[in-house]
């Protein structure tokens, strides 16, 4: 969709340079803009339609992480957990309406302080009574934990809170309950929020937790189909699973701005690296992206970039569309978080770091994104859990991926043998996935093979897409970096060769360097000054200059003997 909202007037204001709640107002602001530019329906998101996959792929979410944490709490997890509903619950609609156009923000109230991953232990509870129900915290461990839950931007808030049904005394397992928290200016009757402090060198939002003292809620605030259905489960874990279904779709989405940032460093740092220059030889000025050392990392960037944006589409449609299997939904969603954003950490500080100091300050992109990316880590899902289960699973057959075949190309072949090794060494144990053994010598290696697995799909991808040679030969030498010792003990290909490998591919990646930047389609969407001197020039205008009239003071000087 081509909709240059980065030519909008709310995406040219320097928020480096407002005040924190100024930035915390702008990025509401944003979320706004956007939502109304996309105009999505409750079957967009239910369905997760191509417009609602290009609104979490549009590069402009790379810019404001903030106004993105927004949308994709308000979008992907309240408006689509509550889209399913709506056919049985008209009751329903009026509420998504007002969320389709932002005119309230939806917040996903599920994590509590003292139950991070450990979230089915829930202690909020929802007691049932004639009216309705009573939404209480009990301690301060149960308070729920994180989302912007403030009434100080004039918006109201309605949140989805996840809560144990308690009916007659006896637990019903957890259930999510419909919960107004604020309107315009103040909070409701019971509910109180606590702003926390910023996240350390990231877009300010207005973090919060968020606890019920007592709330009285109507019969009808019960998230269900039939809300006189308050029944026990009789497997809770699988009805836990099926209330937070939107998570594991939400896996899959929060990557997707993370691929623009990518793409938007290596263009950063590969302009950058072209002008700023060092005097060698005779004076002479030499751009510092002559040097190997500065090319590999804009090199790296780059071919992460645009290997990436053409294999996410292509993973989500085969998430998404080619299978009705909800393992299986949910392990591609694993193997494509881990992919995009381990190669986000690899890629954002490498760039940075050849910045030197101008890649430390916040407006010139590369250290803030660096520690947003923190965030989606954990988001709808921390890495490493997801891939401990992702693996544990794998190993004992209960899902099934379709990989790329093992002759296909050498990560293919490192993907596959890395899977078949810990198969192997899992049957030598004769051990269950609960015990010491799994914990000690299988758990530590998850990552390690989600991630293979990750490469040789992005790779084939790439491969059959028919990108440039110097960006397939890019990134599989990235890849080969983080498995030397297999490639060389497996593949044959020694530390030596390794290297020589690389260094041809940087030299024919060099040839295009302008011409593969380019490609990343992303110049509209930087703002980074340090692109070009020109801009720098530009910026530093804008920026506070002390000045004045005072005379320092001489001491007197004494000669001593």
């Amino acid at each position: 969709m081509n909709n240059e909202l980065y030519l909008h007037p709310l995406f040219n204001v320097r928020s480096e340079l407002l005040t924190r709640d100024e930035s915390v107002s702008l990025s509401y602001q944003r979320a706004k803009l956007v939502m109304q530019t996309y105009r999505l329906t409750s079957q967009d998101v239910q369905f997760c339609s191509p417009r609602f996959w290009a609104l979490m792929c549009d590069p402009i979410l790379s810019l404001d992480i903030a106004m993105f944490t927004i949308l994709a709490a308000h979008i992907g997890l309240t408006i689509g957990t509550l889209s399913r509903h709506l056919k049985r619950r008209p009751d329903l609609r009026p509420l998504v309406k007002r969320l389709l156009r932002f005119e309230e923000v939806g917040i996903y109230l599920l994590t509590e302080r003292g139950h991070g991953l450990d979230s089915f232990n829930i202690e909020t509870t929802a007691t049932k009574t004639p009216e309705g129900y009573i939404l209480h915290t009990p301690r301060e461990e149960a308070a729920k934990f994180m989302p912007a839950s403030t009434p100080s931007f004039g918006i109201p808030k309605t949140a989805l809170v996840m809560a144990r049904l308690v009916v007659d005394g006896e637990d019903r397992g957890c259930r999510f309950f419909i919960v107004p928290i604020c309107n315009e200016r103040e909070m409701y009757d019971g509910v109180h929020s606590t702003r926390l402090p910023n996240r350390s060198g990231t877009q300010p939002l207005d973090f919060s937790i968020t606890t019920f003292d007592h709330v009285q809620l109507p019969l009808t605030a019960l998230v269900s189909d039939d809300i006189l259905n308050v029944s026990k489960p009789a497997r809770p874990l699988e009805a836990w699973w099926d209330e937070i279904w939107r998570i594991q779709l939400g896996t899959m989405a929060v990557p997707a701005p993370w691929i623009s940032a990518i793409k938007a460093v290596a263009f950063i740092g590969a302009r950058y690296s072209s002008h700023r220059c060092i005097l060698g030889k005779h004076n002479s000025p030499t751009p510092i992206i002559t040097f190997r050392t500065q090319q590999w990392p804009i090199a790296h960037a780059t071919a992460v970039g645009m290997v990436m944006s053409n294999w996410f589409p292509i993973a989500v449609r085969e998430a998404m569309e080619n299978t009705r299997d909800h393992r299986v939904r949910h392990a591609m969603s694993v193997v494509i978080k881990t992919t995009v954003c381990r190669h986000f950490q690899r890629c954002v500080p490498e760039v940075a770091e050849r910045c030197g100091a101008q890649g430390t300050f916040e407006q010139n992109y590369m250290a803030k994104i660096e520690n947003d990316g923190k965030g989606v880590i954990i988001a709808e899902g921390d890495v490493l859990t997801l891939c401990i289960r992702l693996f544990s699973e794998l190993l004992q057959n209960h899902v099934q991926l379709s990989m790329p075949c093992s002759s296909e190309s050498l990560l293919a072949h490192h993907a596959s043998a890395l899977l078949e090794e810990n198969r192997e060494l899992y049957a030598s144990l004769k051990c269950d996935h609960r015990s010491e053994a799994f914990n000690s010598l299988i758990l530590p290696q998850s990552q390690i093979v989600i991630e293979a697995i990750g490469h040789a799909l992005a790779y084939s991808a790439a491969v059959k897409a028919g990108l440039p040679k110097p960006i397939l030969d890019i990134y599989e030498t990235a890849a080969i970096r983080q498995d030397p010792a297999w490639y060389s003990e497996q593949a044959g290909i020694t530390r030596m060769e390794q290297r020589i490998r690389e260094d041809a591919a940087i030299t024919s990646f060099m040839a295009h360097m302008d011409e593969f930047v380019d490609q990343l389609d992303i110049e509209n969407y930087v703002s980074a000054p340090i692109v070009s001197d020109r801009t720098w020039k530009d910026y530093l205008e804008n920026l506070t200059t002390y000045s004045g009239s005072a005379i320092p003071q001489a001491e007197p000087f004494q000669a001593a003997l």
